[in-house]
């Protein structure tokens, strides 16, 4: 497991290039370091990589305007497997779970960091060759030009996929041409594409093993996310294993030669990862997770204190701190990485004083407990406190209930993945402002305590190898440094089955989780992507691509969405007097149907764009202006 010390590098390259305050208004090259003196050397040119890289940190560590920038956090609150939750005050999670705005500019935080992330990209891919390399160095120079296309590519996706249809810029030099909305299907994805290809084709044919960085099985990867949601969403494929799926039009640049990509095209990617990639499932779900670190298996077996028994079972070499598991695990292909570097002195544009740290540990923290309670261990081991937004909804629970009787199993990955708070934390008392609960909780990123940490709400990364205390000074907010995963071997199988119908690939993911191994059909593999991925921020936009565009309150996500209503939470605490779940304007059906899954965008940056920029459907209409504007429903 890799060592938690502050990387000089990477912190003085996230505020290097942090000129811009708008989206489109500043070449980010405008620095004492101009383009005509950097870079300079290959040193150069990995420092602006790291810059790139770090819009990541703060889009999964950052908290901004009270809501985490995570987009997968925020695809989580938008689906059907979380709630809003949180207390009365977090009006932003409640927002995004119910379709709705409570601010012209409350989702502008990642417009402006995704647009910074594709500038840098830009500046990259633009300035290479002012460094004079070798031929010895060429490998160099195309892998650090490839993870540019490649980061340019994964930045362009989230936007369109948060935002829809906007500006494609593709240079830092922005024309008149560049300041105008294109489509996302016609465009957008077409550029996308050919970014991820370029990325594949300039970079090694080997894995990052852990690194952070990307790869060349990481950009295939990326190639069939990016493609099915094109494919699924807009050209309204239901069923890709029926081979239906129209090519897509690349465009010519360095590393892709233009042409088209193909659904055999991406197939044959996913299985040269299989193929070639060394990725593996890990044999244990668990050990993905923090909450299996040997430190708390040893507690389990010392007999003393307490004692988690969910873990008890596992092979401690399984453990999530142990060689080869956990964080830079074979498993992972892609992920954003951490590190007790978060400072209160940290600021900027694209920086947050908590982007080294996961975020979302605390953000789905728990809020047990009224008046002094919160984050007490005899309430809440092995978990800490938090935020307690976005906590999963009864539908996961009930749904995946009624999966295991319907197949007389049980499926390790439910509490694997889920806290059950009634039955595994039996002193959990909820808070008196508590609103849309459950009663349950998010396992997978939850941060965790130990009988030998000093303090009620201590990490146990401050008893891991390798720790040094973070210059936040607040252990809660602070150390949080499970890797957020983008991308998982288990995602390139399931991928796998989906795109040929071939289910083998489907059942290894099946068998690792213990359950009966079916053969292919979409639903079965629906439902191993809910279950495998849920709370990872993959099934908002999994839903979106099996309904298609504009497909009205009837589509697969609409319905989904809409089967939260009446279901029993708990509100103001009363965990005796629990009430039904409803929509606080008007139907989550309507919601998507008039949206198609897409936030508002800013109305700031429309304002800057001089009317350039338009918003979208479902959030423009003065007229059901009472539909997306919050309302306090309880």
């Amino acid at each position: 497991m890799k060592k938690y010390i502050l990387s000089a590098l990477v912190v003085s390259t996230a505020t290097v290039f942090t000129a811009c305050n708008d989206m489109l208004d500043t070449d980010p090259r405008v620095t004492e370091l101009t383009a005509a003196t950097f870079p300079g050397k290959p040193a150069d040119v990995e420092a602006l990589n790291a810059a790139t890289y770090s819009i990541m940190n703060t889009l999964g560590g950052g908290d901004q305007s009270n809501i985490l920038n995570n987009p997968f956090y925020w695809w989580s609150l938008m689906s059907d497997d979380c709630y809003g939750s949180g207390g009365l005050q977090d009006n932003v999670a409640k927002s995004l779970h119910h379709f709705t705005t409570a601010g012209a500019n409350q989702y502008e935080a990642d417009f402006i960091l995704l647009y910074g992330g594709i500038s840098r990209a830009n500046n990259q891919i633009e300035t290479i060759d002012n460094v004079a390399w070798t031929d010895a160095q060429k490998a160099q120079r195309d892998q650090l030009l490839g993870e540019a296309y490649f980061m340019r590519g994964l930045y362009n996706m989230w936007l369109s996929q948060l935002y829809g249809d906007v500006p494609l810029i593709t240079s830092t030099t922005i024309t008149e041409e560049m300041q105008e909305e294109v489509s996302a299907e016609e465009v957008i994805y077409p550029q996308i594409l050919s970014d991820f290809v370029s990325a594949k084709n300039l970079m090694k044919p080997e894995r990052a093993n852990g690194s952070g960085h990307a790869d060349k099985f990481c950009a295939e990867a990326f190639i069939a996310r990016a493609y099915m949601f094109w494919a699924g969403f807009y050209k309204k494929v239901g069923e890709l294993a029926s081979g239906s799926a129209p090519a897509i039009n690349l465009v010519e640049q360095e590393g892709c030669a233009g042409g088209t990509l193909s659904q055999a095209d991406v197939v044959a990617g996913l299985k040269d990862i299989v193929a070639n990639g060394g990725y593996e499932l890990l044999p244990d779900f668990r050990s993905l997770w923090q909450y299996s670190n040997s430190l708390l298996w040893d507690e389990a077996h010392d007999g003393v204190g307490h004692a988690y028994e969910f873990i008890a079972d596992m092979d401690r070499n399984n453990c999530f701190d142990m060689p080869g598991m956990g964080n830079g695990n074979k498993e992972e292909l892609f992920q954003i990485q951490f590190m007790n570097a978060s400072s209160w002195s940290i600021g900027g544009t694209y920086n947050n004083p908590r982007m080294y740290s996961n975020y979302l540990s605390c953000f789905w923290g728990l809020r047990n407990g009224a008046t002094n309670d919160n984050g007490k261990r005899d309430k809440t081991y092995p978990f800490n406190q938090g935020w307690g937004q976005g906590t999963p909804s009864c539908n996961i629970w009930d749904d995946w209930t009624d999966a295991e009787r319907s197949g007389d199993y049980t499926d390790l990955r439910k509490k694997a993945s889920l806290i059950d708070l009634d039955n595994e934390l039996e002193s959990y008392t909820y808070e008196k402002d508590d609103n849309e609960e459950s009663g349950y909780a998010v396992k997978k990123y939850a941060d965790v305590n130990l009988d030998a940490c000093a303090a009620d709400n201590d990490s146990w990364w401050s008893k891991a190898e390798g720790y040094s205390s973070s210059s936040l000074d607040n252990k809660q907010q602070g150390d949080h440094f499970e890797d957020y995963y983008l991308m998982r071997y288990a995602d390139v199988l399931l991928m796998l089955t989906e795109l040929t119908g071939d289910a083998s690939y489907m059942n290894q993911v099946q068998r690792r989780a213990g359950v009966p191994e079916t053969p292919y059909s979409l639903k079965a593999v629906q439902n191993e992507r809910r279950w495998e991925f849920a709370l990872e921020g993959l099934r908002f936009n999994d839903m979106r691509r099996w309904s298609g565009k504009d497909s009205g309150e009837s589509s697969y996500a609409a319905k989904a969405l809409e089967a939260q209503k009446g279901k029993m939470i708990v509100c103001y605490g009363q965990k005796g007097a629990k009430i039904p779940m409803a929509h606080m304007t008007c139907s989550w059906a309507k919601r998507y149907a008039d949206t198609n899954g897409f936030l508002p965008k800013p109305l700031s940056q429309i304002v800057l764009m001089n009317g350039k920029l338009k918003q979208n459907p479902g959030w423009d209409d003065n007229a059901s202006a009472s539909e997306y504007t919050y309302k306090v429903l309880y």
